[in-house]
Parts: structure tokens; C-alpha cells; sequence
């Protein structure tokens, strides 16, 4: 039946960022379609209460206190998570930060945190993951949280929009290196999504309004709105797509 390829009853998941917001929602998603999730944030706290929540939809669910900045140390986190689930069917890159300001007005270390975070994080917890896949001879499925600042860009947000572009890039070159190991890569684009990220911006009235108007569907999106895609793009329901990026943004791509 199509209903059952929607399923990841007995596969695992990591997730950065799963704590809150977007990756909270694509956290929840899994573990309810019968993923054991391993959600990864700097945040203590945040952990503990995603970590409750994502209990009552999967026991076996845990969560890691880990920040993604230190890229030479996440060989060494991957290793220790994977061993504690006895390795990952699914890796979700989730985890970004912003930094916003007037291009010339960026300081270096500034772009190179975003750079650090956003792009180059999840490149080497892709390599770890696929090291892991190719040599146990096993498939595996990776997701990308792209943006709509894949595609283009506003003004004061230089760092995000490149690495959120090279992220999609990236879903293309990891799709082709690892298509014959049956390693799917794919990416999920949120539109204008009602997070703590967003805050500041959704509850601006002239910019809220502007969103509402702006997108076809005529309201932000939720974290909610994100379990459905990552479910699809994680299962088998997708076995046939890799190299896609498939935008949750209530049509605003669509429409210029």
C-alpha cells in the first residue's frame, strides 16, 4: 500500500538544531512516523524540553548538547551519537544562524560563524555519515534545510543567503558522489516560518502584513508545517528522488 512506504518505523535520525523551531517540527515528524531521533543543540534547556515532547511520540528518542561552530570536533560527536543508535538511517542538517547587517558593514569572524554553522557543518556530517553508510554497505537518506534565500536574497543578509545558496548546490554535488552507495540527498526550503529565528520580523505589523500578502496561502508557515515533507523525503515514499530541494513555502516561489 502507498501508506506504508510512508514509514520510518525502526530507522534512525539525527537532527541538528532539532530543539526548536523548524527542526523541532521535522523532529516531531519522524519520531511520530516511528524514527528514533537524536536531536542536536547547543541549548541545555531547549534539549530537555524538545526532548520530552519528542518521548511521548518515540522512547527511544535522546538528545546531545553539541555547537556545530566547532567543525573540527564533529567527527568526533558523530561518532559518539552513531554509536549510541548504532548508526543513522537518516541525517537531517538543520541547524543555521543569522547574521544580519549591510555587506560591507560584516565583520569577518561574523561571515565565517555563518559560514562555519550553516554550510560547512553540515558538509562534514554529511562525509561522516556517508563514510559510515558506504562502508557498512548500506543506504541512507540526507536532508538539507535550504531556504527561499537559496533562490534569492533581501537586503543585510549577505552571510545567510551564500551559504543557504551553496547548501542547495551542495544537495546537487553530495546527490551525484553518492548516488550509486543509494545515498538520497535532498533539501526541504522554508519559506516565512513563524520561529524564534523570525521573531523580531513576525512581530513587525507592516512586516507581517507584507508576508501575509505576499504568499499565496496568506499566513507564515509553522514548524508543524515540516513533518510531512521531511516524512516523505526520509522514507521510501521518495526512494526514486535525490538532488531536489523541495520548498515549503506556501507558494511563494510561484508567484512574482
Amino acid at each position: 500500500m502507498i501508506s506504508d512506504q510512508f514509514n520510518c518505523d525502526g530507522k534512525t535520525a539525527l537532527v541538528t538544531g532539532g530543539n526548536t523551531g523548524i527542526g523541532l517540527g521535522i523532529a516531531r515528524g519522524l519520531a511520530g512516523a516511528g524514527a528514533a531521533v537524536v536531536i542536536a543543540g547547543r541549548d541545555k534547556v531547549k534539549n530537555k524540553r524538545a526532548l520530552g515532547e519528542l518521548k511521548e511520540l518515540n522512547k527511544e528518542c535522546l538528545a546531545f548538547e553539541f555547537d556545530l561552530e566547532h567543525t573540527e570536533k564533529i567527527p568526533g560527536f558523530y561518532k559518539q551519537a552513531s554509536a549510541e543508535m548504532r548508526g543513522f538511517d537518516i541525517l537531517v542538517n538543520n541547524a543555521g544562524i543569522q547574521c544580519r547587517g549591510r555587506a560591507d558593514k560584516i565583520l569577518l569572524e561574523d561571515f565565517n560563524q555563518v559560514l562555519a554553522v550553516n554550510l560547512t557543518a553540515p558538509f562534514v556530517l554529511s562525509q561522516c555519515f556517508a563514510r559510515e553508510k558506504i562502508a557498512n554497505v548500506k543506504p541512507g537518506t540526507i536532508i538539507m534545510t535550504c531556504s527561499l534565500q537559496s533562490e534569492a536574497s533581501r537586503p543585510t543578509t549577505a552571510p545567510y543567503a551564500a551559504t543557504k545558496g551553496g547548501l542547495k548546490q551542495l544537495v546537487k554535488a553530495l546527490a551525484l558522489d553518492w548516488a550509486e552507495f543509494d545515498i538520497r540527498v535532498n533539501g526541504i526550503g522554508p519559506g516565512y516560518i513563524q520561529t524564534e529565528m523570525t521573531g523580531g520580523l513576525s512581530d513587525d505589523p507592516e512586516f507581517d502584513l507584507w508576508v501575509k500578502k505576499r504568499t499565496p496561502l496568506g499566513r507564515w508557515g509553522l514548524p508543524a508545517d515540516f513533518g510531512g515533507a521531511a516524512v516523505f523525503l526520509a522514507s521510501e515514499a521518495s526512494g526514486f528522488v535525490t538532488g531536489q530541494v523541495l520548498y515549503v513555502d506556501g507558494g511563494w516561489l510561484a508567484s512574482l
